[in-house]
Formats: structure tokens, sequence, C-alpha cells
């Protein structure tokens, strides 16, 4: 069956309750993002200063460089397997995120899930941008000393330097995003390929400088994990990879939709998430302990790396790479999914380009150096919304694979009435309701509870599967499902 038209989806939603321009099926002529496409969402998601900062705390923390990187393959590589699922139904139905969850969770219950991703989103979105802010702030430092009398004022913690670093980034993204999908296709197909060419750089650069001599099987802390403990950490890597990677796998839907085909979504994350990902992760961590030759100290901060770096040619591109790079993984991971989710909220009247722009308004509120400079606020509240995500994922694919065998109707989920199947009660899917809770309630306590620290890494791991599980066998035999309308994508 052909994609429905924006006039029978509005025939069926007169109201414009459920359907605006943005969250209607994608039709044959918007399916451009081919392998390439998907394999760049990924370095731009991958070359950027959190997960920069990210491989190099691994490394300070006393992990290897050999150890980190097996971590990290192998979260990679589970990551891949989940956005594939996930990308799968996007490419099947042609709809974003929120409007996939309509099956599973019901045409209102769908705000749900997508509100909590969006509301994670908006909040890495500010932090990123800020992070990104330090080394654009170094820059322009550097060629226009006279804003350095900017930096002895404040407002609401942060100076005025730092504010006009951060505001001119959020513009920038704020522009990108307005002209559509397309531009975010095209940035991200141009910023990916540059980021590792001048990343590559500056590997080969601090190694030339450290003597082309570093320590493969020890890490940037005075002790060396050994047995138990060293197998423990290289888990920790795995657990970390897969958490900092669950909001872009519960809602890849968002890019799939514009997929030709599965092939295509399968060659873009086999080539962005296991290769790309575990040597970006390498690269970083081969710069830390570099560093620790050349400065005496593995930096954890990109900035500070290059704040150290006398050379104006490699400071400059650094800095701006860095810059370039946060930028890509913004737009990718946290602009894209809140635009959409608070879209789905009000169709009528907010469109994708509304909600970035509420997107980014909302990101400085939250005043996110703040957030970032408090670690029990990242610890608890972050590592609470990020522990939700989880279950969100293994409900949604048992529903959609398990129980429905990849059967769905489109046009039922732009039905704002009883006539849908996906009306559940009310609008809510109650069984989801069953599942999510408990699993829930699990996952958040291991996250924030001091007491089960050790096993705080694999929150994720322990709220999918429990919500998966409960859900098949509350839901199993209890859900109308219809035949296969498919989307025509060939």
């Amino acid at each position: 069956m052909t994609t429905p038209t924006r006039e029978e989806l509005d025939t069926l939603d007169p109201s414009g309750r459920l359907v605006n321009d943005d969250l209607i099926p994608t039709e044959h002529s918007e399916r451009k993002w081919n392998g390439y496409s998907l394999f760049s969402l990924w370095m731009n998601d991958a070359h950027n200063v959190g997960n920069y900062t990210f491989a190099a705390g691994l490394f300070i923390l006393g992990m290897s460089p050999i150890d980190i990187t097996l971590g990290i393959f192998i979260g990679s590589c589970i990551i891949f397997v989940g956005c594939c699922l996930s990308g799968f139904m996007g490419d099947d139905t042609g709809t974003p995120y929120p409007v996939v969850s309509r099956i599973t969770w019901g045409i209102w219950g769908a705000n749900i899930p997508a509100l909590v991703r969006g509301l994670v989103a908006i909040l890495w979105y500010g932090i990123q941008t800020f992070l990104a802010s330090l080394s654009l702030k170094l820059l322009l430092l550097r060629f226009i000393p006279s804003m350095d009398t900017l930096s002895n004022y404040s407002f609401l913690g942060l100076d005025l330097a730092g504010w006009v670093a951060f505001i001119l980034l959020s513009a920038i993204q704020l522009y990108i995003v307005r002209n559509g999908m397309e531009a975010v296709r095209h940035f991200q197909g141009l910023a990916g390929p540059v980021i590792w060419i001048v990343m590559l750089g500056l590997m080969f650069w601090m190694l030339h400088q450290a003597g082309w001599d570093i320590s493969w099987t020890t890490g940037g802390a005075d002790h060396t994990f050994t047995g138990g403990e060293r197998f423990y950490q290289i888990c920790v890597a795995v657990g970390l990879t897969v958490g900092t990677l669950a909001t872009l796998m519960l809602n890849f839907t968002d890019f799939a939709r514009y997929a030709p085909s599965r092939k295509a979504v399968v060659i873009g994350n086999a080539w962005g998430l296991p290769v790309n990902w575990t040597a970006f992760a390498l690269t970083s961590v081969i710069v830390s302990a570099a560093s620790i030759k050349v400065y005496g100290e593995a930096l954890l901060d990109p900035a500070e790396l290059l704040a150290k770096v006398e050379n104006d040619v490699v400071f400059v591109i650094g800095s701006a790479t860095f810059v370039f790079a946060t930028v890509g993984v913004n737009i990718v991971a946290n602009f894209v999914s809140p635009a959409f989710d608070l879209a789905n909220v009000a169709p009528k009247h907010i469109s994708f380009r509304t909600g970035g722009l509420i997107t980014v308004v909302l990101s400085i509120l939250v005043t996110p150096w703040n957030l970032y400079n408090s670690p029990q606020v990242i610890t608890y509240f972050l590592g609470t919304m990020g522990a939700l995500l989880g279950p969100f994922f293994g409900i949604m694919i048992v529903d959609y694979f398990m129980l429905r065998k990849g059967k769905f109707d489109i046009r039922h989920m732009y039905m704002p009435n009883e006539d849908s199947i996906y009306y559940y009660n009310k609008g809510v899917n109650k069984l989801a309701m069953v599942a999510f809770i408990p699993s829930a309630i699990i996952s958040v306590g291991i996250a924030v509870i001091p007491y089960f620290s050790a096993a705080a890494p694999f929150g994720w791991f322990i709220g999918a599967p429990i919500a998966g599980v409960l859900y098949y066998f509350i839901a199993q035999g209890k859900l109308i499902i219809l035949p296969t309308d498919v989307v025509e994508t060939d």
C-alpha cells in the first residue's frame, strides 16, 4: 500500500491533533539518507568534546588504551543491533519516533516516552553547547584579546565572554535545523570527514610531541587494573557506552525514516558504530596518553589541551574542529529529537522548526553550565532520566517485533478517536504502563541509590530486559493487530 497523502491524513484527523507536515510518513522522493548519510550521522555523533572526554576519562581513571578500546567496541556492537531494530521501524513506517510510539503507547500515550526522551535531549543539548563554547571562547580570546574584559562580569553563573560564545553557537545550530532535515544531512555529510581528518592530525601531532612512545597496557592513574577488577572495568566501559548512546538508539527512527531501505540502515550503522565509534575513542585515548608524556598529566578537557598549544595554526584548527564537531553531535543527538517530540504534543501549533526554537530557549533557561559544574545534579537528575530510556526501548522492541511481527496500520496511527486500534484506553496503552512502572523504578533505583553504585553503569541492561519480558507476558494475546500496511520505498 502506498504512503497516505497529507490530504488523506487530514480527513482522518480534521482537528489536526495528530498531523502536521513534519509528522506524516516520508514519501519515496524524501528518502535520501543512504548508507553514507547514516554513517556521517554517526561520525558527527562520535566526533565531539563529550565523547573525547568520555574516553579520556576512562584512561585517567586507570583503564589501559587496549581495555578502553575493547569495552567501547563491545558497547558499540550492542548499540549497532539496537539502532538497526529501531531503524527498521523508522524505515518501515516512514515516521519519527513520537509517531512510531503511538503503536505501542497509544495515540496520546506516545507523548510519555517522547517527552522524557526530549527532556534528556534538551539538557544534553545545553551541556554540549556549553562544552563547545569553551573552545570557541578560547578561540575568540586568542584573536580578540579585548574580549577578555567581558570575563570580569558574569550573569547567572557564566561570564559575559562565555555568554557570547554560547549564544553564537546556539544561533548557528538553530539556523541549520530551521532549514530542515535536508540541511542536517548536508551539514553532517561535510562535517564528519573534516573532523576525522583533523582529529587524526591532532593524534599524530601529539604522538610526534611524545616521541612516538606511549603505553598501551597502562592507564593514566597511578594504579593498573588487573584480574577481576580489570574485567569489571571493561564491563563498565561497555555499560557507559550503551548508556551514552541509549538516547539516540531510542529515537533512531527520526533518521531511518529517510532511509531508502533496511540495507542502508545496516550499512550506515555498521560503519558508523563498531568501526567509526571505536576508532574515534582510540584516537582520544592516544591523545590523552601522549599528553602525559608531553605535559606531565592526562588532560580530560580538549580545551585545556588546546590552551597549552603555542602553535597558532594547530590551536585554531583544533579549536574550530571541536566547535564544529559539537554542532554536529548536538543537531544529530540532541536537537532533532526534541523538535519532533514537541511537535507531537501539539502538531497544529508546533512544527519541527518551532520545536527547535523551543529547544534552544529551554536549553538556555536551564543554565547548563551550572548543571555541568554540579556532579550531583548530573549524577542524579540526568542519570535518573537516562535510566528510564532502557524500559522504553525494551517495551518498544518487544511490542513491534515479537508481538506484532512488524505489522502495523499507518492510517490508524493518525486517527484521534475510538476507531483507531491504537486508541486503547482513552488513547493510552495501560499494558505498556504496567510493564514500564516497575522496571523504571528498578532501573532508576540502581542509578541513584548509593548502595547499588557498583551496578549503576548497567541500569540500561537491567531496565530494558525487565520491561520487555514483563510487557511480553502482560500483552500477549491482548493486542489488536491488523494486516501489515506497508509504506512503499522502492
